[in-house]
């Protein structure tokens, strides 16, 4: 489990080294959710950007804290020019119907090098 927390940070890092958004919710001192939006836009008309990450630990859940992340991220995706955000969702029942109940819908375009690296997540989309 701490290898995968160390990879994650790292991606974060990176995330922000290259223009991209990192956006985080806390508890007193600690961070209890997170999320970032990557800054490499794609698809057909370069309207997408990814959300490679959405969390929040499991004893901060029910909160409203990733619907209140979310809506940051799509308020930041839109400042920095996307149209919408790309989303590769975990197929877990909970994880659907959290992106079902904050406005996302099936992806009209697939990003082929994200779809391969997770084949079963579900692509998403939602406007901006």
């Amino acid at each position: 489990m701490k290898k995968k927390k160390i990879q994650v940070i790292q991606t974060l890092q990176n995330c922000l080294k290259v223009g991209g958004a990192v956006i985080g919710a806390y508890h007193q001192d600690d961070v209890v959710g997170f999320a970032n939006i990557e800054n490499q836009f794609f698809g057909s008309n370069s309207q997408y950007l990814e959300l490679p990450y959405i969390h929040v630990s499991n004893e901060f859940r029910q909160y409203g804290i990733g619907k209140k992340l979310f809506h940051l991220c799509k308020e930041k995706a839109k400042q920095m020019g996307a149209k919408k955000l790309y989303i590769a969702a975990h197929p877990s029942i909970e994880s659907q119907y959290f992106y079902q109940s904050v406005g996302c819908t099936y992806a009209d375009e697939i990003h082929q090098k994200i779809y391969e690296k997770e084949p079963l997540d579900i692509q998403l989309e939602i406007s901006l």
